[in-house]
């Protein structure tokens, strides 16, 4: 499968809504601990193999601002898993080149598991390979309220606030994923249709992707489906596709030849 790719079509930046540890711990009868411990392996996995497919940029969702109202033994687990994965996959990733970041609002995690990823991310800040964003306590809204702060900010101690005016590009520049490429493929497993507050700015023309499979399972071949899939789809951002447009253009052309010689009819007639 990967051999019939098109890699030239590989999607830049590929973000993943990893979902469904928990239904597939229910359905072996496991407690949720045993989902999310296979979800942390799981993610090993995708990473190198976006990493070996070429992707420049690779986003997991791995804990939303909203999940703090799940248990506090689960939330406590979840902190544990993170250290464990940025310690014992630290290696991996140096030795793939990856560079480590993350999106969200970090610094309300525990300050063992900040410190851990402050300090991975330290370690792989030279890396030039793949950039893994991890985000973490991450909530789109808050991301783009962040992001309108900064610029009414900036603008206050410049003495300007009066004369802001705000474009995308300002907005793009204070989000925590700038310098990043958007986001071509999204990718949502456990088969729900939302996009949970994930991205919303970025994602604008993602194109989505949806699976049944549960995060747990969703390996390597199932990343290569979700790439597949993509490649067949025609991107217009808004658009017509060429062969269309040039047919549209000649349509267009041809219907206002028609206006044109209706409207003077209708002109003669009037005088008359």
């Amino acid at each position: 499968m990967a051999l019939a790719l098109d890699p030239t079509k590989i999607p830049a930046h590929i973000a993943i809504i990893m979902d469904g540890n928990g239904r597939w711990a229910n359905q072996r009868g496991l407690p949720r601990f045993a989902g999310h411990r296979a979800g942390v392996q799981r993610v090993r996995n995708i990473v190198e193999a976006c990493s070996d497919m070429g992707v420049q940029a690779l986003t997991l969702y791995a804990f939303s601002a909203e999940n703090w109202k799940r248990p506090r033994a689960e939330v406590d687990m979840l902190w544990r898993l993170l250290r464990f994965y940025l310690r014992s996959d630290l290696a991996d990733l140096m030795r793939n080149d990856v560079r480590l970041q993350s999106s969200g609002r970090v610094e309300a995690l525990p300050p063992r598991a900040y410190e851990e990823l402050r300090s991975t991310e330290r370690a792989t800040s030279r890396n030039r390979g793949m950039r893994l964003n991890l985000a973490i306590n991450y909530s789109a809204r808050n991301e783009l309220v962040d992001a309108m702060n900064s610029i009414v900010d900036e603008a206050r101690l410049r003495g300007k606030l009066d004369k802001l005016v705000v474009d995308e590009e300002m907005v793009s520049r204070r989000l925590q994923t700038a310098g990043l490429p958007e986001p071509d493929l999204l990718i949502r497993t456990s088969g729900e249709m939302r996009v949970s507050n994930f991205l919303l700015w970025q994602i604008a023309y993602a194109e989505i992707y949806v699976t049944d499979t549960l995060w747990p399972d969703f390996d390597t071949t199932q990343l290569l489906l979700a790439v597949q899939d993509f490649q067949k789809r025609e991107r217009r951002f808004g658009g017509l596709s060429s062969g269309s447009g040039l047919q549209a253009a000649a349509a267009y052309e041809s219907s206002e030849e028609v206006a044109d010689e209706q409207l003077e009819q209708e002109i003669e007639l009037s005088i008359r």
